[in-house]
Parts: C-alpha cells; structure tokens; sequence
C-alpha cells in the first residue's frame, strides 16, 4: 500500500502541476520554499513556549519554561512540541484537509512538519507513536481520520513504532468548537480507551499522540490521562497547530 501511494505521488509531481498548500502558486513542490522558509522562521518553534502545553509563555514564566495554568492543574501529558500557531499560514490548507476532503494537502503539511520539526525533534526517544482518532461513526462521515492522514507521512525515530489503531474513541454526537474550557473537558471524560490487544505493549514505555490541532488540551489530557491510567510511562503530544489561549 505505501508503495503504490509513493508511486502515485511521484508519478503526479512528474505530469500534474501543484499548487502550494500555503500561497497556492504553483510549482513542483507541495509546499513551496518560499513559504516554507516563512514558516520556518516564523514558527512556534521560535517561541519561549510552556514544555508541558506548548502555549506561548508570558514573559515571566519564561524563566522556568511552564505556564501558570500547568503549574496550578498538572496535565496527564509530559511534553507538548507544535509546528506553528493555529492562525498561521498553514490553516487554510488544514481546513481543506479536513472539511474539503483534500487529502493531497497532507503531504505539504506533513513536509512542513519534516522539514521544521523533524530535525528538533529527531533525537526524542519513543517507543509508539499514536493519532489522536476520530469514533467510527464520525470516520464514516469524513471518510478518514486527518490526524493519521498526517501522522503516517510524518518522520520519526526508526525505534519508534505507529499505531494508527491502539487508541480508540466512543461517539459524541456535539461538537467541541465554541465550547468553554470546564465544557470540553466534561464532555470529553471517558471519550477514549485502549484496545485491549495493545494495552500490554504499551504498558511502560513512552508515547507519542500526534493531532492536527490543539486548543484547550482538553482531548489531549483525556488521552494521556487513559494511556497513563494502563501503565505507560510518558505521553508527548505532538501538534500540527496550536491556538492561542484558551478560556
């Protein structure tokens, strides 16, 4: 299967004229260097951000790398790494990813993530690497979970496995976009377990949970919270796009 993916992609970037993701000039790349030298030099990973939650820091939290927010109420997770801010350049091409069924765009925003944060990032120790997944019902509608359709093509260590189906979540028919803080995470308790012919394998090693987007934290903490309460040891979160503070 990932060859013939491989090969349409090569065989397309050959004959068919591409579009940037971001300016939507067309070259030959997904992605364009132009803005991907943007990118890179305006991405969140420039930014004093919190370690835990991967928010922009104030400037006096800066000196001890951790927000006020994680200081007061500790999340499950241990570690958040984002690419870019979730009103940058790549939002567009995330929505179209995701709302447009435009699954060609999530080769360009897994090159700007290979291209920015896999070199950061190359040295982090894992054993799995997780997508955050969408429930069956939701998977029928959309047709594919945008977070694996990136997850999948992103690069991580050779030790570290993917798992795009040890993770699982249950139905919720409300959406979570406009919700308050206090509402999303009620809404999202026990949203998510561990298929049971994975708990074994996961118990006592350290995770990767990748997802598109990140707002409040609360689906991410719910996760950890599920995957710490079966034995692993250490959850990071690995995050496409981060939104700002979240009230």
């Amino acid at each position: 299967m990932h060859f013939l993916v491989n090969l349409t992609q090569s065989i397309s970037v050959q004959i068919l004229p591409t579009a940037c993701i971001a300016c939507q000039q067309y070259q030959d790349n997904s992605i364009c260097v132009s803005c991907l030298n943007a990118l890179q030099e305006h991405s969140l990973t420039h930014y004093e951000c919190c370690y835990q939650c991967g928010i922009p820091l104030n400037a006096y939290e800066v000196h001890e790398q951790h927000c006020q927010s994680c200081k007061k109420h500790s999340p499950f997770f241990d570690e958040t790494h984002c690419l870019d801010c979730y009103d940058g350049i790549l939002q567009d091409a995330l929505h179209q990813l995701k709302y447009q069924k435009r699954i060609a765009f999530a080769h360009g925003l897994a090159k700007a993530w290979n291209q920015i944060q896999s070199n950061l990032l190359g040295q982090h120790h894992a054993d799995f690497l997780l997508p955050v997944p969408l429930s069956t019902e939701k998977l029928l509608t959309r047709g594919f979970n945008q977070s694996w359709e990136l997850a999948r093509r992103i690069h991580c260590s050779n030790h570290a496995q993917k798992l795009p189906y040890a993770l699982r979540r249950h139905h919720h028919p409300d959406h979570q976009a406009g919700n308050t803080l206090v509402a999303r995470q009620d809404a999202i308790q026990e949203m998510f377990y561990i298929d049971t012919q994975y708990q074994s394998r996961l118990k006592g090693k350290i995770v990767i949970v990748f997802d598109d987007v990140m707002t409040s934290g609360a689906t991410l903490n719910e996760i950890a919270r599920i995957l710490k309460s079966i034995g692993v040891l250490r959850v990071i979160n690995w995050v496409l796009l981060r939104t700002t503070k979240f009230t």
